[in-house]
């Protein structure tokens, strides 16, 4: 009697650690393995001013809007600063955690055309950033990589972080 009292719970062990393993989502919040960017591509990531961000369709199509951003390279991943009436913000405020981004400076506005496609480029998964020190980062390194524009913009990340009228996005980079 009590080695079937055994099995059972073995059985019943397993087979709910197997349904975790196959219900549970692929991310660093479950303890899942990061996913390693390639050496170039963290490079690029080290150097560029700018990334191009594609916010991703539930079939994997991208968004018809790309557009060239400011960014940190905060622990492996890209954070960002947006307003939350942008693309960005809404795609990820209504679901659309997924995205594409490119990594280099190819222009800005409508003169970019598709150049950035010839960029670096990885998969990403996207979420809010809440963390205050993440913005305290980013204020810092933006004071030195924008230097010649961060002066009109540093007050109005900070305080639209404060009042939410900007949102910290962070791209968790995923395996293609």
């Amino acid at each position: 009697m009590l080695m079937g009292v055994i099995r059972r719970r073995e059985v019943l062990k397993g087979t709910g650690l197997l349904l975790g393993t196959l219900i549970l989502p692929s991310s660093r919040v479950w303890g899942a393995e990061e996913y390693e960017l390639p050496e170039g591509t963290r490079e690029a990531l080290g150097e560029s001013p700018l990334v191009y961000i594609s916010p991703l369709h539930a079939d994997g199509r991208e968004s018809r809007c790309h557009g060239e951003v400011w960014f940190l390279f905060d622990q492996g991943d890209v954070l960002i600063s947006t307003a939350r009436t942008t693309w960005k913000a809404r795609a990820l405020a209504s679901g659309r955690e997924r995205g594409r981004i490119w990594v280099g400076d190819f222009g800005r506005g409508r003169s970019v055309q598709d150049r950035f496609r010839e960029g670096p480029t990885f998969q990403a998964h996207a979420r809010e950033e809440p963390d205050r020190a993440a913005l305290d980062r980013m204020v810092a390194a933006f004071g030195k990589k924008y230097p010649d524009e961060w002066g009109k913009w540093e007050s109005r990340f900070k305080k639209g972080f404060e009042d939410r009228s900007r949102v910290l996005i962070r791209y968790e980079p995923t395996a293609p």
